[in-house]
């Protein structure tokens, strides 16, 4: 605790803010019969007060201060040991101290505010012109009752003030994360935009075979490219802010979607084997494009890890009350230490010859399904190979519903 200015503000401004403050002075000079009781910040070099209870008209108001070396209050403060003087005029110590004489004062009282860490905050003190029976055990001991909980009352507004400004750097630094997000998906976008535009434009005009490889290696590496910025925007957006956002639509024919992730990944690798068994009746409430996400990047992990001579078959189906979403495929099993880490961020399987990525894949699924308020599994053994599955509930949420993965499970639990 320091005595600049802005310091000692605070303080005074602390000590206004207990509401009990006032009704201690008055009950301390009701019991005593003294007519002036004070709460002061006393530093190494400052006498300042924080609250005042005056009926001597001493002319003291809280900020108001006094000269340090003309009180007793230092003296407490250097030894922590209350001062009690009934009759300075006659009292064998301070019958002749500058501070009795200087305030043309009878009675006094001063008793240290020690904080629980052991600082030193100030004094609770009273005086009057008058003698009074001040000095009794009963006394000194309801005064220092008193400056403890007055450090109390301190402690738990520091502590107040301390987590109203955590919150308020919380939401500067939640504001400070979406902008950050919003600038980085936009600045690496647009360059990205015009290199895939420029591998088009090329693919197009260009007829010698080497020329129109190269084109066609631009184009896929800009979609990679701009997978790899998806994936990272979602990670962020789902670490730093309150999940993956979703926007539920009820779906017609989700079918068709799901198909046209399908065809797009068995296109781009044309020499595997991907199969699909769709079977979806009704209308799923849903975001159509986090579930298309979803499918593609289970289908995506299955093909990178899958055996090449072995089929991936991706599975869809509405069962009772349920969207399932299934992908399977042959190759090495996981390791059973490692399903647990599947579907955390960063983390790839060690059997994997193929490491491109950034191993935010199945992490973002598990995120698009709990934001739906559902769940996702895997199984994986020599003879079953790998099961990847997706359960989302078909009636969760209401049209045009923006959803964390909290309040997902909420109105999933309120619909069940």
């Amino acid at each position: 605790m320091g005595d600049s200015a802005e310091e000692i503000e605070r303080d005074v401004a602390a000590v206004g803010r207990i509401d009990a403050v006032p009704t201690l002075l008055q009950v301390l000079c009701d019991i005593t019969g003294m007519r002036f009781a004070a709460v002061a910040r006393v530093t190494e070099r400052t006498w300042t007060a924080c609250a005042v209870h005056d009926d001597i008209s001493f002319g003291l108001v809280p900020g108001g201060q006094l000269d340090l070396n003309t009180t007793l209050c230092i003296e407490v403060r250097e030894s922590r040991v209350p001062i009690a003087i009934d009759k300075a005029s006659s009292d064998p110590r301070y019958c002749d101290h500058h501070t009795p004489r200087h305030y043309q004062i009878e009675s006094y009282v001063s008793v240290p505010i020690i904080m629980a860490d052991g600082r030193y905050f100030g004094n609770l003190c009273a005086i009057d012109p008058l003698p009074a029976n001040v000095s009794e055990p009963r006394i000194v001991l309801m005064f220092a009752r008193f400056a403890q909980l007055i450090a109390q009352h301190l402690e738990s507004d520091a502590a107040r003030t301390s987590a109203q400004a955590a919150l308020l750097d919380e939401r500067a630094t939640s504001e400070l994360r979406e902008q950050f997000i919003a600038i980085l998906g936009h600045d690496l976008r647009n360059p990205l935009a015009a290199i895939a535009t420029s591998g088009e434009v090329l693919s197009r005009k260009l007829t010698e075979p080497d020329l129109l490889a190269i084109a066609s290696r631009i184009k896929r590496s800009a979609r990679r490219m701009s997978a790899l910025i998806d994936d990272v925007l979602d990670f962020a957006r789902a670490r730093l802010g309150n999940g993956i956002g979703i926007e539920i639509q009820e779906i017609d024919q989700l079918e068709i979607y799901l198909s046209a992730i399908v065809r797009e990944l068995q296109d781009a690798q044309p020499d595997r084997d991907v199969r699909s068994d769709i079977h979806i009746t009704g209308r799923v409430n849903c975001d159509i494009g986090r579930i298309q996400q979803l499918a593609s990047n289970l289908l995506a992990n299955a093909l990178t890890h899958g055996s090449a001579d072995s089929p991936v078959i991706f599975t869809a189906a509405t069962v009772e009350d349920e969207l399932v979403l299934s992908v399977s495929n042959d190759g090495d099993p996981i390791a059973p230490d490692s399903i647990d880490k599947i579907f955390a961020p960063f983390w790839r399987r060690s059997t994997a010859g193929d490491r491109q990525g950034l191993g935010l894949g199945l992490h973002i699924c598990s995120q698009i399904v709990r934001a739906h308020g559902g769940t996702i599994s895997v199984v994986s053994s020599q003879g079953t190979g790998t099961i990847f599955t997706a359960r989302l509930p078909i009636k969760a949420f209401t049209e045009g519903y923006r959803s964390s993965g909290l309040a997902a499970a909420i109105t999933r639990n309120l619909h069940s």
